[in-house]
């Protein structure tokens, strides 16, 4: 790997502002491409457990805990940011865009169509395709209800359960139970 695309990686993982004009953008575009390549073949046909684990690990380029069970179609944008605990669960539809980091703690469970997005576009009209990349954090034992959207730069504590349809916009303390548009504090575990 170049210093370019080396730097490149390490900008886009850590929240720094990257366009697909800088040099060294190659890379993110490599990993890009293969991630749609593998995702259309994990989605399209049927594939049996092991089979689609496999898929999932060359997704996101590295082992993933044999407990971890999901049901395709799966989407993402990127992949090799994705880190998946023991036992975690993802439903059916599930988007990550994953480029700034996603952790998804151990037990986890997460509903269909649920979609956690860490990367967002510069404010400026000017520079819309700079894109910026923060990571989402999901402790242990989380449920996360279908259709949810978990935007960047959140933690979720452990044990807490995000109502389906919630927007989830800045951190949820362990235990709490949120719904809402923008989430908000309903309860406690």
């Amino acid at each position: 790997m170049t210093t370019k695309a080396a730097d490149i990686l390490e900008r886009d993982r850590t929240g720094k502002p990257v366009n697909p004009c800088d040099p060294g953008y190659c890379a993110i575009a490599t990993i890009i491409n293969e991630t749609k390549r593998l995702c259309a073949e994990l989605n399209t046909g049927y594939h049996e457990q092991q089979e689609a684990h496999t898929l999932f690990e060359r997704i996101v380029g590295h082992p993933v805990d044999p407990s971890f069970r999901f049901n395709p179609p799966f989407y993402t944008d990127f992949g090799h940011n994705i880190e998946i605990g023991r036992g975690v669960f993802i439903n059916w539809g599930c988007t990550l865009m994953d480029r700034g980091g996603i952790i998804i703690g151990d037990g986890t469970f997460i509903g269909p169509n649920v979609q956690l997005i860490t990367i967002n576009h510069s404010k400026n009209p000017m520079d819309r395709a700079t894109t910026i990349s923060l990571p989402i954090i999901i402790g242990k034992h989380v449920w996360i209800g279908a259709g949810a959207i978990v935007l960047q730069n959140v933690t979720i504590g452990d044990g807490a359960i995000v109502g389906a349809s919630a927007i989830v916009t800045h951190d949820i303390p362990a235990g709490s139970i949120v719904a809402g548009n923008p989430a908000r504090e309903i309860g406690h575990v």
